[in-house]
């Protein structure tokens, strides 16, 4: 699978310390297991001058405090605390060089933020995403990149999950409802 660099980037989602290190306070095993293939991918990226988008996923305190009905805090207990440890990327991962990084409060990298725009603004058509965890975070940016007219291609072996079965889940509705899937050996940039 052939990506043009100068329209396509790689947006890698919420690969932070909350989810990725042991110490995090949701920490899956597979999430840590997807950082080198992630790497891959951003290097690979950053050869071909494609850029690369980081998403980092972070609550204020308070966030949902007010809440009617989506809380998060409920859902998975506190987690990627603004300003704490937990929700800063990962240090394994080259962040060095990102072209873009995105801060959003909710799974969906596109709600409230200027993902949107920032993409548009450097005429970027297509997506390669990677990251974690991929029924919630990856799955939900990915369906909404769709629907705003991108071409979401989810990377199925550059995914964290908490269970296979939920990575088989999100790959399958990927492929099936508003994109496509590929494994990193098809990803070239030419």
């Amino acid at each position: 699978m052939e990506f043009d660099p100068d329209s396509t980037a790689v947006v890698v989602v919420d690969m932070q310390n909350g989810f990725c290190h042991p110490d995090g306070s949701l920490y899956a095993p597979p999430s840590a297991d997807a950082i080198g293939p992630v790497s891959t991918l951003v290097d690979r990226a950053a050869d071909a001058d494609a850029p690369v988008v980081y998403t980092r996923d972070v609550h204020p305190p308070g966030q949902f405090d007010d809440a009617h009905y989506y809380d998060e805090f409920d859902r998975w207990g506190e987690h990627v605390v603004e300003g704490s440890w937990d929700a800063e990327l990962v240090d394994d991962l080259p962040t060095d060089d990102a072209a873009h990084v995105v801060e959003k409060h909710t799974y969906d990298a596109f709600y409230r933020t200027g993902l949107d725009g920032w993409l548009d603004t450097h005429g970027v058509d297509d997506l390669v995403v990677c990251g974690t965890l991929a029924n919630v975070c990856v799955l939900h940016t990915a369906g909404s990149a769709g629907l705003r007219d991108y071409r979401p291609v989810v990377i199925e072996d550059a995914l964290g999950y908490i269970d296979e079965e939920h990575r088989e889940y999100a790959v399958e509705h990927a492929d099936w409802l508003f994109g496509e899937t590929a494994t990193l050996d098809d990803v070239e940039f030419a």
